[in-house]
């Protein structure tokens, strides 16, 4: 009976698990020396906010793993022998494999700056990281200052986070406005204000030069490259992206870039190895995806696709039409399809935006600005349907279809108000169209009633 062994109990290593149990009785073990148990990464910060305690985002119950058969390990792995077929576990031990999953995630990127390793400097990532900010910052009498680098999604959650806790918060962001390489001017300009609303101490176009000890090696300060400025802080939150954890790879044979380089069904260099979740890194990217795709609906699809490759029904990952859902502060966010930022947009993209004039609630819908085709729509404020959006693009409809019939795709509640009739309006002003919103139809009523 074959041995498969899993490294990292994430959601791409645990999918994994579940479905080649589903399909087989191989024999499975999962190491990881995160956790006993598979938690919601993305639930973190729900519980720092006391919306939930930690044993809320262990989707199973404990008994689950022993239950089907899924063998637990808690340790690191150190070693990989790909000639033996061996791991080596905090240096002692060893594990036998006859198929291995690399599955380790991610790490908080650090870039050399001075003071970084400090006590009071930490990410965001892991249980470790919400144990260590409950040290660090468990109220404003011990944290009077938290200084956060970086202005991506995980920035923005700590930010969140310690401010339920009354905590002051000053946020440096290298970019001249938030997460402007992802976000369409508009958008990024719309959550800029939101933050600052928050009473969040907003600095764009700021880097961090240097964390300052005090006489105790704890930080005291950061200073700021672009004035020289020193800011008295107790924590510095490093939330300036992460990289794939792959350092204890770096002998095995197995083929690295940034991360694990896998093909298309996830395999590696090394005949019985594969790589899912955020360490996998596509020798090609999909389509207009990443190689590196940190994400958790992706994560899970890796998982569930290489568990069919290991049970003998071999198949190519699949990702399908990108999306994504985050929230800023307490702005839902959606993204179907591509929907460029100004830096980043394509030759061929045209886009059309709408805001609210009072709240913030706004869309951008992304357009061939030949073909008229529907390329994609970022919603802030809106609740959209993913089956929907996902149908329209495969169906390459045109951008007047998606309009005319935008009121299908709302997942809002009922009583929620609905902005289609306003959107379409500026749309047939802006671009000279004469587009008549349908309402919902009683079809799409019934079918989510």
């Amino acid at each position: 009976m074959d041995n498969i062994v899993i490294i990292g109990n994430g959601v791409a290593g645990i999918s994994a698990a579940r479905h080649i149990r589903k399909l087989s009785d191989k024999r499975i073990i999962v190491i990881s020396a995160e956790t006993d148990f598979f938690f919601s990464r993305t639930a973190l910060m729900y519980v720092y906010m006391g919306h939930m305690k930690f044993e809320h985002i262990q989707p199973y119950e404990n008994w689950f793993w022993e239950k089907n058969r899924i063998e637990l390990v808690r340790g690191y792995v150190t070693q990989v022998d790909t000639e033996t077929k061996q791991l080596q576990m905090d240096g002692s031990r060893a594990i036998q494999y006859d198929k291995l999953i690399i599955a380790t995630g991610s790490k908080p990127n650090k870039f050399g700056w001075p003071g970084q390793d400090l006590h009071g400097v930490q990410g965001l990532y892991s249980k470790q990281d919400l144990d260590l900010l409950e040290v660090n910052a468990p109220n404003k009498e011990v944290c009077k200052r938290a200084v956060i680098v970086g202005g991506g999604l995980i920035g923005i959650e700590m930010a969140e986070m310690l401010r339920s806790r009354d905590i002051p918060v000053t946020f440096l962001v290298r970019e001249e406005s938030f997460w402007n390489g992802v976000l369409p001017d508009g958008e990024s300009a719309m959550i800029n204000e939101h933050i600052l609303e928050h009473h969040i101490d907003l600095r764009l176009g700021n880097n961090l030069k240097e964390i300052v000890a005090d006489e105790n090696g704890k930080v005291k300060s950061v200073i700021i490259t672009e004035t020289g400025e020193e800011l008295p802080c107790d924590v510095v939150g490093l939330t300036a992206g992460v990289t794939p954890n792959v350092n204890f790879l770096k002998d095995s044979g197995i083929e690295l870039g940034r991360g694990v380089k896998v093909n298309r069904y996830l395999e590696t260099n090394v005949n019985d190895v594969y790589a899912i979740g955020d360490c996998a890194e596509q020798h090609e990217a999909i389509g207009n995806r990443r190689p590196i795709e940190a994400v958790w609906y992706t994560g899970r699809m890796m998982g569930e696709t290489v568990a069919q490759t290991i049970c003998g029904n071999r198949i190519e990952y699949k990702p399908g039409h990108w999306f994504n859902s985050a929230k800023f502060l307490d702005i839902e966010y959606q993204t179907y399809g591509w929907v460029f930022s100004n830096k980043g947009k394509k030759e061929y993209e045209a886009h059309f935006h709408w805001r609210h004039s009072e709240e913030k609630i706004c869309i951008t819908v992304a357009f061939h600005k030949d073909t008229n085709q529907f390329l994609g729509l970022n919603t802030f404020g809106i609740r959209m349907r993913h089956e929907v959006f996902d149908r329209w693009l495969t169906e390459e409809r045109d951008v007047d279809y998606v309009m005319e019939h935008l009121a299908d795709a709302n997942f809002d509640p009922e009583f929620f108000k609905k902005y289609e009739t306003e959107i379409v309006s500026k749309f047939n002003s802006d671009l000279g169209k004469s587009i008549n919103p349908k309402k919902k139809s009683l079809k799409r009523i019934f079918q989510t009633a």
